[in-house]
C-alpha cells in the first residue's frame, strides 16, 4: 500500500509564540501526520518596508497597518527557537520541516541538515532561490500556486541545471487564495503535471474542509499538504482558511482509508467478498417438478439464489439435455 505524506501546514499560525507552536506540534501528533511544516524567514529579507499585504492578509487580521513588514515581523521564529521546535518534534515522534523564504534562511536550514526542502508558490519564479536550494542536499518538493505549465517548467529546468534529479523533486499541484474557492480548485491539473514533468505529484490545498485533498489522493497524490490552527477564529493571516485540530485529524483518516480502498490496478475477488458469492448469485433451478427423461425448456427451468450450483452462464448448456432424474420445483438442477 501506498503511504501519502500528509503535511500538516503550521506556517505562521503558531503567531510569534513558541509556546503556541508547541501545542500545533502536539495537535499534529494527535492527527498523526507525517511532518509538521513552519516558515523560516527573515521580514526585512522577504519584503520591503513598503510592500502591502494581500487582500485575504488584511481581511483575516483587521489590522489598520497593511504593511506586509509589520505583519511578518510579528511572526518571525528566532534560530534558538526553531532548534527548540526540532528538539520537541524530535521528542514528539514527529518529524519537523521548513519552508525557507530568503536566502540566509535557506542556508539556516541546510545547517539543519532536514533532509527536505519546500519551495513556495511565492517563490517559482526566484531564479537565485531555486539555484540555491537545487545545490543543497535532500528532495524537493515544489508548490505551484499562480503558476502556468511554463512557470513549473522554468523551476524544474533550474532544480535540474543545478543538481537535482527527476526523482528527487515533488510537484505539488496548489491555489493560491485563502480560502480557494472549489470552482478554482482545477484538480486534474495535477494529474496533467505528472504527465507532462514525469515527476511525482502531490496537492497543498487552500480550500475550506477535507473534501479535496481526500479526492487528491484518489487521483494520485503522493504529498499533501493542508494548513492547520489551534484556532480559526484566532487573529493572523491563514487561519480562517485552516483546519482546526479535529478536522486535521479528521481528514489523515479518511486519506488513510482511502489509500487503502486504491489497492491495486487487478480486478479480483477479495478474501472479505468471496463467502458471499453463493449467496448473493443464482444457479439454474426447477421452475416446476420435473420428470426423469424430460428435456430442460425456458419453461421448466429458471434462475434463483443460492449460487451453489449450476451457473446461470451455462444456460444455453442445459437447455435441451435430459432429467437425469426427477427434480423438484426449485431444486438445483444438474446435468452429467
Amino acid at each position: 500500500m501506498n503511504h501519502t505524506i500528509i503535511i500538516a501546514e503550521a506556517g505562521v499560525n503558531h503567531n510569534g509564540s513558541i509556546e503556541l507552536a508547541k501545542q500545533l506540534v502536539d495537535k499534529a501528533v494527535e492527527a498523526g501526520v507525517d511532518y509538521i511544516k513552519f516558515q523560516t524567514f527573515k521580514a526585512a529579507n522577504l519584503v520591503t518596508r513598503s510592500a502591502q499585504q494581500a487582500d485575504y492578509q488584511m481581511r483575516n487580521i483587521g489590522s489598520r497597518d497593511n504593511s506586509q513588514y509589520q505583519m511578518l515581523k510579528k511572526l518571525e521564529l528566532s534560530q534558538k527557537e526553531h532548534l527548540e521546535l526540532i528538539g520537541y518534534c524530535q521528542q514528539r515522534g514527529i518529524h519537523f520541516f521548513s519552508t525557507a523564504f530568503d536566502s540566509d534562511s535557506v542556508e539556516f536550514l541546510d545547517s539543519l541538515h532536514l533532509g527536505l526542502w519546500k519551495i513556495p508558490s511565492g517563490e517559482i519564479t526566484n531564479y537565485p532561490y531555486i539555484k540555491q536550494i537545487a545545490q543543497k542536499q535532500g528532495d524537493v518538493i515544489l508548490s505551484t500556486g499562480m503558476s502556468t505549465a511554463e512557470d513549473i517548467q522554468n523551476a524544474v529546468d533550474v532544480l535540474l541545471r543545478w543538481g537535482k534529479t527527476k526523482d528527487q523533486i515533488t510537484i505539488l499541484h496548489c491555489n493560491t487564495e485563502y480560502p480557494t474557492p472549489f470552482e478554482d480548485v482545477n484538480l486534474r491539473a495535477m494529474q496533467t503535471i505528472k504527465e507532462r514533468f514525469g515527476t511525482q505529484v502531490g496537492y497543498s490545498d487552500h480550500t475550506r474542509g477535507i473534501e479535496v485533498p481526500i479526492a487528491a489522493v484518489a487521483l494520485g497524490a503522493t504529498v499533501i499538504e493542508k494548513h492547520f490552527t489551534l484556532d480559526r477564529n484566532m487573529p493572523g493571516p491563514d487561519h480562517k482558511a485552516s483546519l482546526e485540530p479535529d478536522e486535521l485529524k479528521a481528514m489523515v483518516s479518511a486519506i488513510r482509508n482511502i489509500e487503502k480502498a486504491l489497492g491495486s490496478s487487478e480486478k479480483k475477488v477479495t478474501d472479505s467478498e468471496r463467502k458471499n458469492i453463493a449467496i448473493a448469485r443464482k444457479s439454474i433451478v426447477a421452475a416446476t417438478n420435473i420428470k426423469k427423461g424430460e428435456i430442460f425448456t425456458e419453461e421448466n427451468i429458471t434462475v434463483k439464489r443460492p449460487g451453489t450450483g449450476i451457473s446461470p452462464m451455462r444456460w444455453e448448456e442445459v437447455l435441451g439435455t435430459t432429467a437425469v432424474r426427477d427434480f423438484q420445483e426449485d431444486e438445483l438442477i444438474e446435468i452429467p
